[in-house]
């Protein structure tokens, strides 16, 4: 049986993967466009990477601890 907390976990799992999805699609419009603002594209790149350590921290708590 699923725990409540492991769906409210799994439901912002979705949400920050759909973020993170949706930053790399706007680095990539912006890094194409000709004088694009760098400081910018370095604060989606900078988030990014907290979504991507976060979305890891949510995987490790749903994944059951096996021990051996």
């Amino acid at each position: 049986m699923i725990n409540p907390d492991q769906t409210e976990l799994k439901a912002e799992l979705a949400r920050l993967q759909q973020e993170h999805r949706d930053l790399d699609s706007a680095i990539e419009a912006l890094q194409t466009v000709p004088g694009k603002d760098v400081i910018q594209v370095q604060r989606l790149k900078k988030r990014k990477l907290f979504l991507r350590d976060r979305i890891a921290h949510i995987e490790d708590e749903l994944t059951p601890d096996i021990i051996a």
